[in-house]
């Protein structure tokens, strides 16, 4: 291993541990949108409502974890097809899986979801790791196709899901993001993860130290893909039905949760507890902002100015080093 090698070695091990470096600005927005939300709903945050909670948040949460690994990668690699891949997962696995073929078992819709999207996640890293198309006009162009698909399969709401799929937005909803969670925990203790955090930081270093810089950004888009199909599961579950429009509108609110975390949108510092506490923000933001009927291009303006504070407060950050789990 060559000294360049070592050294980012040795720094991706040490930005393994588990912390909170570099998302001071979403800890702290946290905190002060937890306390808002349970002043004005009490309620809703007592421990017989936290299934309920999760279950509405699981979808954002699971997009924005879905995000994360592409980003990471390095290259502007944003993945834009996230939701619609979610809306495409909840429209097979409700139209096709369970009431075409009958296959109503939690194997089979688990099974489904999980090669869906890997499927589409390969798809992606072909494009934009193998034959290097800009990754947001080759995910955009699997944003269409899939978008497309969707509304031929699925014109309108439509269908119903069994008892034990409805869980997963109630008890048991905590489920999709633990898998998602035990994956990405069990990747992180991987050689790959010390690749893909030095490729999203330094990628012609990485490459003239011997990484498969190519193969890292594909198996990237890979898991992101593997993970928004979990987060179709999650976004099927809360619906309880296929709806063709809904996937889309997790797209932008993903990459806004994962930059308001304080992940680089430039790759390679950041990581799953930031976007995490990213889309909780936004989550907790728009729950309070629908207490008070806002309208929706209010939210889609709170949306913005979020983002573009998220940003500038991950650029001021710098000294902070932080590549969290």
């Amino acid at each position: 291993m060559t000294a360049t090698a070592a050294k980012m070695k040795g720094q991706a091990e040490r930005f393994r541990l588990p912390g909170i470096a570099g998302i001071g600005f979403a800890g702290l927005l946290f905190v002060v949108l937890l306390l808002v939300n349970v002043y004005l709903n009490p309620e809703r945050f007592l421990p017989h409502s936290w299934g309920t909670l999760i279950g509405l948040a699981a979808p954002l949460i699971s997009a924005a974890l879905a995000s994360t690994p592409a980003i990471l990668s390095g290259r502007g690699g944003l993945d834009v097809s996230i939701g619609p891949l979610m809306g495409f997962v909840n429209a097979i696995v409700v139209t096709i899986i369970i009431a075409k073929w009958g296959l109503a078992g939690p194997v089979a819709v688990w099974v489904a979801a999980i090669v869906i999207g890997a499927a589409f996640g390969a798809f992606n890293g072909f494009l934009a790791a193998i034959v290097r198309i800009q990754p947001i006009v080759a995910t955009l162009g699997t944003y269409l196709v899939l978008a497309g698909l969707t509304t031929t399969i699925v014109p309108s709401p439509t269908g119903t899901i069994p008892s034990w799929f409805s869980g997963l937005s109630g008890a048991w909803s905590f489920i999709p993001l633990l898998v998602i969670g035990l994956l990405w925990f069990a990747l992180t203790r991987t050689p790959y993860y010390t690749a893909l955090m030095a490729t999203g930081s330094e990628d012609r270093a990485a490459f003239t130290s011997g990484l498969n810089v190519t193969l890292i950004r594909f198996l990237a888009y890979l898991v992101g893909g593997v993970f928004a199909g979990i987060a179709g599961l999650s976004l099927t579950a809360l619906i309880g039905s296929a709806d063709p429009n809904i996937g889309e509108t997790y797209t932008l609110l993903a990459i806004s949760s994962v930059a308001l975390g304080g992940v680089s949108l430039a790759g390679g510092r950041g990581g799953f507890i930031g976007a995490t506490i990213g889309a909780l923000d936004i989550f907790l933001l728009q729950s309070a902002l629908i207490y008070f009927n806002v309208s929706t291009f209010i939210l889609q303006t709170a949306y913005g100015a979020i983002l573009v504070l998220a940003v500038a407060s991950t650029a001021m950050q710098k000294s902070s080093g932080g590549r969290d789990l």
